[in-house]
């Protein structure tokens, strides 16, 4: 196709990923031609910028840029066969199944997805080991960062898929982090609101944080909101917070913290290195027996079943580094409230 065309999105397509929508209408464009082209800012739904994994609905209109010859090679990259090590790691990561949903622990380092140069080796990825007797694979209705842990839902039909990502997207779910933070916050209880823009000219994807009064004035901005509590803290140096992303902006959180002063122990784009004095707090990496990874974990989801209308509420143990750095300092799991912002 050597030109630009514009595309509904049919009732009958119902709702889903914009790149699987583009790889059943153009199934000889491959993945990293779909994510490039969102990259870039080619591919448009509705007129504005969309990410390969931002989901469709009938009736947004799609902006087709010129797309290779059907007939042209294409480079196909052979599937990695998964291993019986990943097969029974992302087994053994499931908190609970029923017939509609699988709740997992994702482990940290994990992607949620692929991308661009990326191996199978994520977890949409490695669903054929989550089908449990089912025909098709299970689809992921949230992400988290590849370095963060925790809570993670996949819907195993496409209903309960649909029904699952409103319910994120009408700001239905409630999402609690736990992570170690460098320095300690004041007030112990807040809310952070400035908004967020990507960085430019980068390779890697980062956030800047803009003043809230500055967000409409800023092209590409958008509005953030970040509840953070103290929960415990050793001495000065570092602190123990719960986050609840009112928002859910890309890096919101890390980014949210860095902000404050008080970036999340571990994050290497947006805490520094090293030890450097940063503000009120201090870098990234507390040293000593701490580990030098991100200590970012979703610790509970609480949402209605979107087939039994049951409240439900799970919550993730701490991955071995994190609990490794909660012995260090002396932290018990069972000393906080499941919810502090319950009676705040």
């Amino acid at each position: 196709m050597s030109s630009v065309q514009t595309l509904t999105v049919a009732e009958a397509e119902g709702e889903q990923r914009l790149d699987r929508w583009f790889k059943r209408r153009f199934p000889h464009v491959t993945q990293s031609i779909v994510e490039k082209m969102c990259r870039t800012g080619q591919v448009r739904v509705d007129g504005a910028r969309a990410k390969a994994s931002d989901r469709v609905t009938p009736g947004m209109q799609i902006r087709i840029p010129p797309l290779p010859d059907v007939n042209a090679p294409a480079v196909v990259r052979p599937k990695e066969a998964m291993s019986s090590d990943d097969a029974r790691m992302i087994q053994e990561a499931v908190l609970w199944k029923d017939q509609h949903l699988i709740v997992l622990n994702k482990p940290a380092g994990l992607p949620s997805q692929g991308g661009s140069g990326q191996t199978d080796r994520h977890v949409d990825g490695l669903t054929e080991a989550l089908m449990f007797g089912y025909k098709e694979r299970p689809k992921l209705v949230h992400r988290l960062d590849k370095d963060t842990s925790g809570i993670l839902v996949l819907a195993r039909t496409d209903r309960v898929a649909r029904g699952m990502s409103e319910a994120f997207r009408e700001r239905e779910t409630r999402k609690i982090y736990w992570a170690v933070v460098a320095g300690v916050p004041s007030p112990r209880m807040g809310t952070v609101r400035f908004g967020l823009v990507k960085a430019p000219g980068r390779d890697g994807e980062k956030m800047l944080c803009v003043h809230p009064a500055k967000v409409d004035q800023t092209e590409g901005a958008k509005r953030a909101t970040t509840d953070y509590a103290l929960l415990d803290a050793l001495g000065s140096r570092a602190s123990w917070v719960a986050l609840v992303p009112i928002t859910g902006r890309t890096h919101q959180l890390r980014a949210h913290m860095a902000e404050i002063g008080h970036p999340i122990v571990g994050d290497g784009k947006y805490g520094g290195s090293g030890q450097e004095n940063l503000g009120d707090g201090w870098g990234a990496q507390l040293g000593g027996d701490i580990s030098r990874k991100l200590h970012l974990h979703a610790r509970s989801l609480s949402f209605v079943h979107p087939v039994t209308k049951e409240r439900m509420t799970f919550t993730a143990p701490l991955p071995p580094h994190m609990a490794k750095t909660w012995a260090t300092m002396g932290w018990n799991v069972h000393d906080v409230p499941a919810d502090p912002f319950e009676d705040a």
